[in-house]
C-alpha cells in the first residue's frame, strides 16, 4: 500500500491538521448503532474491515510523518512519556520484531526489514532511516528497542506483563493519550488502570475483558474501538499538559463548534508476544472534526443520536458536557430521521463537494 504523506501538519499551536476526503472515509467511526453503552466489543484483528483503517496490522495513513514529528517533540519535552520496567526487555524485542515485520509486509514501498541471522537492517523511507543492528543487543540501537520502533509508529503502545492471573502495565510509549498518564499508571494492574471508568465495572465489562485477554493466543490478535471528544486536533491531551489544553474547552461556541470539536477514536489492538508472553497493546488515535463527520450522512445522523441520548455519567467521564449540547444542536438539523444501517461503514464511496 502506497501512502501520500502530509509532513507539514501540526497538532498544536497553529493546528494545520486536515483530512483529505479519502482519509475521512477511512476513519474508524466508533458507533455501530444509534446508541452507546460500554461493552467488551472485541473482534479478531484481521486485515480488512468496514473502512481502510483496518487493512493493515499497524495502520499508516497520510498523517504518519507529522505524527512521528509530534511524538519526537513530546518526548523531547517529557522523556518519561516512554518508560519500560527492566524485566520487560524481552517484550521490547518482541514488539520491535512484530511492528517491523508487519510494517514491511503491509507497506513494502515504505518499509523494508532484512535479516541475516541476528544481523538485521531496517529501512524507513518516509522518515529517512536506515539502521543496521544485532537483534537482542540493545547497544546496537540508538535507544531501547521498544522506544526505537514506537517512535516510528502512529498511536500509543503499552506492554502488559501477565502474572498472578492478571495483566500489569509495565511499559509504554504514550504521547497521544486521552487524559491518562503513563507516569501514574505504570505498574498498575488491569483493574487499577481502568478504575476511573464509570458504569462498566458494575456491568462486569472489565472482568470479562480480563478473562478474555488472559487467554489471548500468539498469532490471533484482537481489536476494539473506543472514543472520546477533543477540542482542536490536539494529539497530546495528557494530564501533565492539562494547563495547555484544558482551557480549549471554554473556546467552543455554537459558531465554531463544528470546526473545533473533534471525535477522537482509538483503534485498540492487542497482540500476544512470542518470547515474553506479554501483550502489546496498541492505542491508535484518529481525529475527525464534527464538520467532517457531517459530510457523511450516516455518520452525522448516528453521532447526533448517540450524543443526544448519551448517559450523563459517560458524558462526564469523557469530559464533554461543556460542549455536548452544542454538537447535538449543530447536528440536529442534519438528521433527517431516516434509519441507519448496522455497523460503522460510511455507506458512501465519495465525499460530495
Amino acid at each position: 500500500m502506497t501512502v501520500q504523506f502530509k509532513p507539514a501538519e501540526t497538532f498544536r499551536d497553529t493546528f494545520t491538521y486536515k483530512k483529505s476526503p479519502e482519509d475521512l472515509l477511512r476513519f474508524p467511526f466508533p458507533f455501530p448503532e444509534d446508541s452507546y453503552m460500554y461493552s467488551v466489543n472485541i473482534e479478531p484483528h484481521v486485515r480488512g474491515g468496514p473502512t481502510a483503517a483496518f487493512q493493515a496490522q499497524f495502520d499508516v495513513d497520510e498523517h504518519y510523518i507529522a505524527e512521528c514529528k509530534e511524538r519526537a517533540r513530546v518526548l523531547a519535552e517529557d522523556p518519561k512519556r516512554c518508560q519500560v520496567l527492566p524485566h520487560m526487555l524481552t517484550a521490547e524485542w518482541d514488539s520491535l520484531e512484530m511492528i517491523m515485520e508487519n510494517l514491511a509486509a503491509d507497506y513494502p514501498e515504505h518499509f523494508t526489514l532484512s535479516k541475516d541471522g541476528d544481523a538485521w537492517t531496517w529501512v524507513n523511507r518516509p522518515l529517512g532511516i536506515q539502521q543496521s543492528f544485532i537483534f537482542g543487543k540493545a547497544e546496537t540501537l540508538p535507544c531501547g528497542p521498544f522506544e526505537y520502533i514506537t517512535r516510528q509508529a502512529q498511536g500509543d503502545f503499552t506492554l502488559q506483563d501477565q502474572r498472578e492471573d492478571n495483566l500489569f502495565v509495565d511499559g509504554g510509549m504514550v504521547t497521544t493519550q486521552a487524559d491518562w498518564s503513563l507516569e501514574f499508571d505504570i505498574g498498575m494492574s488491569f483493574q487499577e488502570w481502568h478504575g476511573p471508568v464509570p458504569l462498566a465495572h458494575e456491568k462486569g465489562v472489565f472482568d470479562r475483558a480480563l478473562k478474555y485477554l488472559l487467554r489471548l493466543q500468539y498469532g490471533q490478535p484482537v481489536r476494539r474501538l473506543n472514543w472520546t471528544m477533543t477540542v482542536n486536533p490536539r494529539l497530546d491531551t495528557s494530564p501533565e499538559n492539562y494547563p495547555v489544553w484544558g482551557p480549549d474547552k471554554a473556546s467552543v461556541t455554537p459558531e465554531n463548534v463544528a470546526e473545533k470539536v473533534h471525535l477522537r477514536v482509538e483503534l485498540q489492538t492487542l497482540y500476544r508476544l512470542p518470547r515474553s508472553n506479554a501483550i502489546l497493546f496498541g492505542i491508535r488515535c484518529y481525529l475527525t472534526s464534527v464538520a467532517d463527520i457531517a459530510k457523511v450522512p450516516k455518520w452525522r445522523r448516528r453521532l447526533h443520536r448517540v450524543l443526544r441520548d448519551l448517559h450523563p455519567d459517560i458524558a462526564a467521564y469523557k469530559g464533554i458536557p461543556r460542549y455536548q449540547q452544542m454538537v447535538v444542536d449543530y447536528l440536529a438539523p442534519l438528521d433527517d430521521g431516516s434509519a441507519t444501517s448496522p455497523g460503522i461503514a460510511p455507506d458512501i464511496e465519495k465525499i460530495e463537494a
